[in-house]
């Protein structure tokens, strides 16, 4: 880069840079993408927690009951 002209290596700088904002970018995406979806599994998280506590889940079905002699 020292025997390259002043204009040609600023122009190489403006390159380089676009691209590295073009990269932040993208990560910036992924990252909001990444923060909705640990959001999405917290409320999740947070919905299996209060059923839990609420006590064993009623079967669905009498089929699915065991009977008590099992």
């Amino acid at each position: 880069m020292p025997d390259t002209p002043a204009p040609q290596r600023l122009m190489e700088v403006e390159i380089k840079l676009a691209f590295m904002e073009d990269m932040v970018e993208q990560l910036n995406e992924l990252v909001f993408r990444q923060q909705q979806q640990i959001d999405a599994l917290a409320r999740e998280l947070a919905r299996v927690r209060e059923q839990s506590a609420q006590g064993p889940a009623a079967p669905a079905s009498l089929r699915d009951e065991i009977p008590p002699h099992y």
